[in-house]
């Protein structure tokens, strides 16, 4: 598979977003775990989760866990980078909300340590800024945890231009995940500029959803066509035509399924001609 760089670390042009593992409707353990490992088979060497990744707050850290059981029980493990966030909260309720206070942050990373049962975390990711606390605050934690060699890099979630410069005046940012996607273009000023930044660019819902995923065909034709032409679906077009928008863009698709993820990693190989791709963009 082709490759990508996140602050000079290659990693699989594609990674793996394994959040649908752990939210509503999961599938059970067995198969999240062959879907984890079909991935690695076939060359990706980044993952994706987060402690909030779960159904609620009884099971926070769900997803590192899984992740941690997949990783350890495949041959190679010491290949794969994973990436994990903290920020985000999940009450009772179900919903989603924000901690950003710097000893919340701090306690987080320490329970993905132990989650994902590391000793220091490849890149953790401010998940979600909070209006509550200062950014520079919230910023200035993921340093110190730095600094403790409690995390080796930093990286940013569902944020600005303006964030992603302020946050670098505190400490390097190796990566911004922001939504990005076919219906979902608001994000490509961000992607631009962390392009001129060097700044790895990680669009999270990169298909426009989990639940509409298998509705992109229809919603655009273009990549109907274009995926006919190339005999491939409309989702591993859409994967193609982010990974062709910059050198610095690396998808992490969701997926619950051995079969789908192996779709999505077709993408790293599939060429998009000059034509196809203006017709995307269109």
């Amino acid at each position: 598979m082709r490759t990508r760089a996140i602050a000079g670390v290659k990693v699989s042009a594609i990674g793996l977003g394994a959040m649908p593992m752990s939210l509503e409707g999961r599938p059970d353990e067995d198969q999240s775990i062959r879907t984890i490992h079909a991935a690695l088979d076939d060359g990706v060497t980044f993952i994706d989760t987060a402690d909030a990744y779960c159904i609620s707050d009884r099971e926070i850290g769900h997803n590192e866990r899984l992740i941690a059981k997949a990783i350890s029980s495949w041959a190679g493990s010491e290949t794969i980078h994973v990436a994990t966030k903290g920020g985000q909260t999940r009450p009772g309720d179900g919903s989603w909300q924000q901690d950003g206070r710097p000893e919340y942050l701090k306690s987080a990373c320490e329970a993905s340590l132990e989650a994902l049962g590391l000793e220091s975390i490849w890149l953790y990711q401010y998940h979600r800024p909070d209006p509550k606390v200062p950014f520079a605050e919230s910023v200035g934690a993921l340093r110190d945890l730095q600094d403790e060699g409690k995390i080796q890099l930093a990286g940013l979630s569902n944020v600005s231009i303006r964030q992603i410069d302020e946050a670098s005046e505190i400490i390097g940012i190796a990566s911004v995940q922001n939504e990005f996607s076919a219906s979902f273009t608001a994000s490509e000023p961000e992607l631009r500029h962390c392009e001129k930044r060097g700044i790895a660019f990680l669009p999270w819902r990169p298909l426009g959803g989990i639940g509409r995923a298998s509705e992109l065909g229809d919603r655009h034709r273009a990549f109907s066509e274009v995926a006919d032409e190339c005999g491939v679906s409309p989702q591993q077009v859409a994967r193609a035509w982010e990974l062709a928008k910059a050198g610095n863009v690396v998808p992490i698709p969701g997926a619950s399924r051995p079969e789908t993820i192996r779709d999505s990693l077709g993408a790293a190989e599939l060429q998009l001609s000059d034509d196809q791709l203006r017709r995307l963009e269109n």
